[in-house]
Order: C-alpha cells, then structure tokens, then sequence
C-alpha cells in the first residue's frame, strides 16, 4: 500500500511525516525532475506500507514543477492523507475539495490543532467530517495527539461524498467553514506578537539581521567546535600516524604513495598540504567540510520548523523584486551558503525560467558555501573584519549590482510573491534530527566521491607538471590584472575542481593581506565546481549555462581588478 501525504506549504508536513515513518527514511529526485520528496515506511498492523511526502501544493491545477510532481503522485496513491492546517481552514479546504472531486480514499488530518485552540478557533470536526464523508481526525504533530486513531482510519480510507460545481469551488469553501468553524475573541500571546513584528518594515528588517547574525554565528561555532574538539584530534593523534606507517610501507615515494598520502613536509603529514586521497582528501572531506554541512544545516532546520523563513521572504521581497527575484528566493540562497546544489534544486519553487536563471547566476557567482566559506575562515579569520570583512562584503556588494544588472537585461516577467505564513511554533526535535540525517547521508552519497576526485585529479596534475604547464597562458592575466604570483595559478586551476581545495593551496604561497583578498575574492567569483556546474547544465541547459559561465567570467575580471587596484 502506498500512503501519500498532502497538503499546503507549511502545514507540518515535515513533522508529520517524521512522526509516521521511523528511522530510515529515502531522500531522491521525482524521475525526469529536479523535485526532491521523502519516502518511508510504517508498520500498519502486520503489514509495511510506504509513506511518501509529496512536495507542498495549494491545488491541483499545477502552477509549478514541484506542484506538478505532486500532482502525478496521485496516480499511485491507495490512500491520501491530507494534512489540513486547522489555523486556517479555508485555505486549506481548497485542495481538500479537489481531492474529492478526484475520488481518492481520503483521510483528513486536522493538524496544528494545538494552536487552533491557542487562537481561539473552534471547529466542529464530527460536522466537517459529516459535510465532506471523509474521516476527520484532530492532529499536533509535535506531541503526536491524535495519530493513533489517525492510523487506525487509514485500512478504512473511502472516497468523500461531497458533491459541488468545479466553478463555485471557492464559494463551497466558504459554506463549509461557516457551519463548522466558530472564531472566539482572545487576547494576543507573545509568540503572536513576535510573529507581527517580524514582517513589520520598521522591526522585521533588524530582526532578520540578528536571525542572520545568529545563524552564521552557530553556524560557525557547531562547525568550529566539531573540528577542534573531534576531527582534527582523531585525524592528528590517530589518523597521522597511521598514513606515515603506510608512507613507509610504500617506501616513502612513487606514483602510488603520491596518490594515496601525497607528499610529505619534513616527514610529517601535513593534511592541509599532502594532497593524498588518504590524506588530504579525507582531511577536507570529513574535517573541513562535514562539521559545517552538520551545523548550518542543524540550525536551518530548526529555523525552517519554527515558522520564521517565510516572514525572512516577506521582509526581504522588496530588495529581492529590485534583483529581478521574490522573497521566497532568499531560502535557495540561504540553502546555497550550506551548499550551491540543494541550492540550486529549491530554486524550482520559482515559477518563471527568467528567476531561476538570475537566482542561479546569483548563487554561483556570490553565494560561498560552507565548505568554501570554512577555507576562506581558515585563511583569513586571523585578520578579523579587515579580511573576513572585504572578502564577504565584496561578495554581497558583487550580488546586489549584478542583480540589478541583470534585472535590467534579462528578458522576461517575475512573479509576484503569494505567500501564507505558518504560525511560530516550537520545532519538533526529531524531525529535524531527520532532515539533517538525510543531509548526512546526500554529502556520503553525492558529494563524498566528487570532493576525492578533485583531489585525485589535482594531485595527479600537480605531480606530472601538467598544471604548471597548461597554467602558463594565463599569468599575464592572473599577474597582471589579480596582481598575484604566477604559483596561484595552479590554484585557480583546480578550483575548476573544487573550490575548497583550491583556497587551501593559497596558504602555502605566503601571499600579503590584499593579494589574499583578490586570491580567495576571485576563487569564489569564477566558474563553479563541477559538482555545481553539472547540475546548472542539468536546471537550465547548455545554452543558458553558457552565458552564466560568460557572466562568471567578466564579473571576475572587473571585480578582482578593482580590488587589486585599490588594496
């Protein structure tokens, strides 16, 4: 039997589905599509049903990628849940009505339950469930009210009788939540209060400024304390000693011991400079990228199930129009500062190619990720502001003009933003230890092997001078307009690869303050990893990818010239 839950963006339906599967829980793409959805499995009786987590949908009349994938899941479904959000139930109550209309086994969920009551909302379920003959079961996610006799419904799914013209669709609506639903008045709580604020102009804009402070904050405290206190101890005390007793059964040198440890700084590995697969890859892999992948994607789940990202999009949506985006772009750029490619896949929340195309070149161009933006840490921190502060103030400033650049020149309409807001709540612990799972597991699966190519390939080059010698062309360019050594060459070079690796090459050149700053400003600016790159190709096509590319290109060029010339 296959269960599908469906429902309107920010109605719980993460949380919801947590709550149904256990543990081991399938991330991956719709086929044919770039959309992402969940699937796993419950017991139900004696017998494993899958549950699957359909993209968020308003309706069934499809406006976009992800609200078309949902609408094909229907043809498989036994039986849908459709999880209605109790606060607000008109809206809800508009997909409920077509999902009757389908005749699809229908149980309805009347979830955040909790918080109808909080607000003064009084529904009469055993009525609703009269009008529309489909069970109606009162839900909380979070504590899990509700969800045994949900489950003890689902075997005895059966089609709603609820008859209505296709045109009046919305005046039914209206019918149904006059005699089931009564509103009493009550006081705001805090929470309300907080809620108001943050999509206030005058106070959403320095909220959204802490938020943000504090979000890159943990962000780098989580990450900078699982390296200092975990990885680099167990790579150091334990690790280290064990590739010097393999270096000395490969005899110290070849091409194997090349490959595998890399070379050795008088005698010692030296993971930051070794450049083996065994050394230096896994360093990066599992020291200088997976700590920051656990805590920025730790607090953005948090940050996602407490409400608060879609009043970010409302805050930001008048800047953003003026870039050629909405609001609700600033969650693939927030997701892109953990990595370009989830990134770039929730870019398909966008509903015109014109968004994505800005939204993507945007990111490629000015959005670090967090393995990047741990090297580019690890490199500059010392200096403080005067490092850390040109390099990512180049970078925002580097956005906001090409934005309004390419909003200019862009052929093409951007969509206006229709957004509902979820009330805050408190987030349900293990859903977002799940979702941060499935994170985990997406880096090991899609990443992991890219990050030791890179490594292999560069290393590789590096030890046939093949680097050196195709780097050559490029020194009048990388000398003259970057003012750098002709030796940063090999690491732009590789940053074709893997950016991260490419900026750990920087170290050892002992460049000054401003040729660091032009070196890692340039790095981030120009043609992405190929991780990146072939999912770009993949969303938009060679033909689009290509003039990203172009815009990479000269955007490089004028700003690492700038800051050369001024620094």
């Amino acid at each position: 039997m296959k269960i599908l839950l469906m429902g309107n963006p920010n109605v719980g339906k993460s949380c919801f589905f947590s709550r149904l599967t256990g543990v081991h829980v399938i991330s991956s793409n719709y086929p044919n599509t770039t959309v992402e959805f969940t699937k796993g499995v419950m017991r139900l009786g004696q017998t494993l049903v899958e549950i699957i987590d359909a993209p968020g949908t308003y309706t069934l009349q499809p406006t976009s990628k992800a609200e078309e994938v949902a609408l094909a899941m229907l043809v498989d479904a036994d039986v849908v849940i459709n999880i209605v959000d109790s606060t607000n139930l008109e809206r809800s109550l508009n997909l409920t009505l077509q999902l009757l209309k389908r005749g699809i086994p229908l149980v309805i969920a009347l979830n955040l339950w909790d918080e109808a009551r909080h607000t003064g909302i009084k529904i009469d379920v055993q009525k609703l469930q009269k009008i529309l003959g489909s069970d109606c079961i009162p839900t909380c996610a979070i504590t899990g009210e509700g969800f045994k006799e949900l489950v003890s419904k689902i075997p005895y799914a059966k089609q709603g009788k609820y008859e209505y013209d296709e045109e009046e669709r919305w005046h039914e609506v209206g019918n149904i939540v006059s005699q089931a639903e009564r509103i009493t008045h009550r006081h705001h709580t805090f929470s309300e209060r907080l809620a108001d604020a943050s999509i206030h102009p005058i106070t959403g804009i320095p909220i959204a400024f802490i938020v943000l402070y504090v979000v890159f904050s943990l962000t780098r405290f989580i990450g900078e304390g699982l390296m200092k206190y975990l990885t680099e101890p167990f790579f150091e005390r334990l690790w280290a000693p064990l590739m010097l007793k393999l270096s000395s059964l490969l005899g110290g040198e070849g091409i194997l011991h090349n490959i595998l440890i890399g070379r050795l700084v008088e005698n010692k590995i030296d993971f930051n400079e070794s450049f083996g697969l065994l050394t230096t890859g896994l360093f990066i892999e599992l020291s200088a990228i997976l700590p920051y992948i656990i805590s920025f994607y730790l607090v953005i789940s948090i940050l996602e199930d407490s409400g608060y990202l879609p009043r970010l999009a409302i805050v930001v949506d008048n800047i953003m129009h003026r870039l050629g985006l909405h609001g609700m772009a600033i969650i693939p750029m927030m997701l892109g500062f953990g990595c370009n490619i989830p990134g770039i896949l929730a870019t398909r929340m966008m509903e015109t190619k014109r968004e994505r195309f800005i939204a993507l070149t945007l990111m490629a161009i000015s959005v670090p990720c967090i393995a990047k933006s741990a090297m580019i840490i690890g490199l500059l921190g010392r200096y403080g502001p005067e490092g850390l502060g040109v390099v990512f103030g180049t970078l925002f400033f580097s956005a906001i003009i090409l934005g309004l650049a390419l909003n200019r020149f862009v052929k093409g309409e951007s969509m206006e933003m229709f957004l509902e807001i979820p009330p805050y709540r408190a987030p349900f612990l293990l859903a977002v230890a799940k979702k941060l799972w499935i994170k985990i597991i997406w880096f090991f699966k899609d990443a992991f092997l890219l990050v030791l190519l890179g490594v292999a390939i560069a290393n590789i080059l590096w030890t046939l001078g093949i680097i050196e010698f195709i780097s050559k062309p490029f020194v009048p360019i990388i000398s003259g307009v970057f003012g750098l050594p002709k030796e940063a060459v090999a690491a732009l070079l590789v940053g074709l690869l893997r950016k991260d690796v490419a900026l750990g090459m920087l170290a050892p050149l002992h460049l000054t303050l401003p040729q660091l700053i032009t070196a890692t400003v340039v790095l981030s600016m120009y043609f992405p990893c190929l991780a990146t790159f072939s999912i770009i190709m993949k969303e938009l096509g060679l033909k689009d990818m290509l003039k990203i590319v172009g815009i990479m290109a000269i955007s490089t060029l004028v700003v690492g010239g700038i800051l050369n010339l001024f620094l």
